[in-house]
């Protein structure tokens, strides 16, 4: 569990810095069904009934150019067909009222890690910060695009999370390795590479190498266990007073 925790600490050191962001809330397109649990946080009408967030019945009625009292695929509008299979749990190539009631959280657009740069363009309170940390992005877009198709394949992506491992390893050792021999002796370590000296000195001829900063940078850890009271030891002055 131990030997976890170090992986992970030493790839938060070597990896590439998540991009940060206050969470905002998405604007909505007026003609996005509104979703929503069925009886929850529905809004009150004058005559004080609940409308739903998302009304199947208004939604077909919209929709249901030939009138049978489903969708098919083609009066679907666009946007949502890609999610037309997984909604049509009976294959009978037509929605019907259940099949939308029960998969209208389908209707809904995923969120994806590529958001980020949307929501730097769309909801940007400030153009000119928007504006440069849209342009690190572009730039190192554009250095992996190593053949300049104005695509990123796999390869592309692995030589540049290899490159940018080899820079940091590059920077680990410039600023520990005093003596430039290649390694980091126990005197020379600093920080979470002191704190975990013994962990990364793989071979244990005390010192820590490039290769076993390199092994370090590409583990791969499984899910960050959590502490308990016996993986931590407090002392009346550490431990917090209750209120």
């Amino acid at each position: 569990m131990r030997q976890s925790l170090v992986f992970f600490l030493v790839l938060a050191l070597l990896s590439v810095g998540l991009i940060a962001g206050e969470d905002r809330k998405e604007k909505r397109d007026a003609d996005k069904p509104r979703v929503a649990d069925e009886g929850k946080n529905d809004k009150p009408t004058k005559a004080g009934k609940p409308v739903p967030f998302f009304d199947v019945d208004e939604f077909i009625k919209e929709y249901d150019s030939n009138k049978d009292g489903a969708l098919s695929k083609e009066e679907l509008p666009e946007r949502f067909r890609h999610t037309f299979d997984k909604m049509d749990t009976n294959k009978d190539g037509k929605l019907s009222r259940e099949e939308l009631q029960k998969g209208f959280a389908n209707l809904q657009p995923q969120r994806r890690p590529s958001d980020f740069v949307f929501i730097l363009v769309e909801m940007s309170d400030c153009d000119d910060c928007c504006a440069e940390e849209l342009q690190v992005v572009y730039d190192f877009l554009k250095k992996l695009d190593k053949n300049n198709n104005g695509k990123i394949d796999a390869g592309e992506l692995k030589e540049g999370r290899e490159l940018m491992i080899t820079q940091r390893v590059d920077g680990i050792l410039k600023a520990l390795d005093s003596n430039k021999d290649g390694k980091i002796s126990r005197e020379e370590a600093r920080g979470q590479i002191k704190r975990h000296f013994d962990d990364l000195d793989g071979d244990k001829d005390g010192f820590i190498s490039r290769e076993e900063l390199v092994k370090a940078a590409h583990e791969k850890p499984s899910e960050l266990p959590r502490r308990t009271p016996k993986d931590t030891k407090t002392t009346p002055k550490d431990t917090p007073r209750e209120k």
